[in-house]
């Protein structure tokens, strides 16, 4: 099985390089030897999926256009995180079908929530632990923007593929801030762009403008349409951006995990004696 040479052979690799190998995540995990057919219909039902899992041995997006995500992607960061989360509490922010969460309580984190605006998405996540037989992840319809009314913060938020289809990102990043973070913070966002950071002053005069040329200044690009045929892309920073970014929200890089991914921790937020935090009063439905 392709699943089980792959997840062997990384663990080759991670014993030559003298770390601990990552586990085989919850959704490589076969349930049954055979599909079961009502499965897949409920599977279907929910299409399309942007988590790519096995659930009873179906694949929920087989022609994902990046593979095996987000496994793929995880197995190159996930010794990043503590191998043990046990009694810990987990928030994940714009949770998709689940994945992170999933993995989450396989570390033996305590209290997970896995919100997430998109019922779709919240429907996936339900099936897929159901039959990854996690019953004890909370999903709830919430927006990031609203984190405020949960009224709690949590040992590790996961801000995982979100920050990019926002269209107040700084503000989602404050909220969390002030709000659900208690200590970690692990965050990835697309990045386009220039990847060398360059070094910036705490200050400039007026007229000095050259610094505004670099391609590796922090840079949020701006979508006013489309971008990979998604209408939600409305940000996308360059990696200098997303590193001035959490800094600015208070977030202290502890591990640049992966080209796109950061392990971070709650600070203090950077000129917090001049003012007040984010102010996001209670709304009404609007178009």
């Amino acid at each position: 099985m392709k699943e089980a040479r792959d997840a062997a052979e990384h663990s080759r690799e991670m014993r030559r390089n003298g770390r601990k190998a990552a586990p085989v995540t919850l959704a490589e995990r076969r349930i049954a030897p055979a599909a079961d057919p009502a499965l897949r219909a409920r599977i279907e039902a929910l299409a399309p999926w942007f988590h790519n899992m096995d659930l009873g041995g179906i694949r929920t997006a087989p022609d994902h256009f990046l593979g095996d995500y987000p496994a793929a992607k995880f197995a190159r960061f996930a010794d990043a995180l503590p191998a043990d989360l046990e009694g810990r509490s987990v928030l994940d922010i714009g949770c998709n079908a689940g994945f992170y969460a999933l993995e989450m309580k396989r570390r033996r984190a305590g209290r997970v929530l896995a919100i997430d605006p998109d019922e779709r998405y919240l429907a996936q996540a339900r099936l897929a632990a159901e039959v990854l037989d996690v019953p004890d992840i909370e999903f709830r319809r919430l927006d990031v923007y609203d984190v405020g009314a949960l009224g709690e913060r949590f040992d590790l938020v996961i801000f995982m593929g979100v920050l990019y289809h926002l269209r107040h990102p700084l503000l989602a990043l404050d909220l969390i801030h002030a709000h659900v973070a208690d200590d970690l913070l692990l965050f990835q966002s697309m990045q386009r762009g220039s990847r060398e950071v360059a070094p910036v002053a705490a200050d400039y005069p007026f007229g000095e403008t050259e610094h505004f040329f670099e391609s590796s200044y922090p840079k949020l690009h701006f979508v006013e349409r489309e971008y990979a045929h998604d209408w939600t892309n409305w940000w996308v920073p360059n990696r200098a951006c997303s590193e001035a970014m959490l800094r600015a929200a208070g977030f202290a890089i502890e591990t640049h995990a992966e080209e796109e991914v950061y392990l971070c921790r709650r600070t203090k937020r950077p000129y917090a004696e001049r003012g007040a935090g984010p102010v996001y009063p209670a709304r009404k439905d609007d178009a």
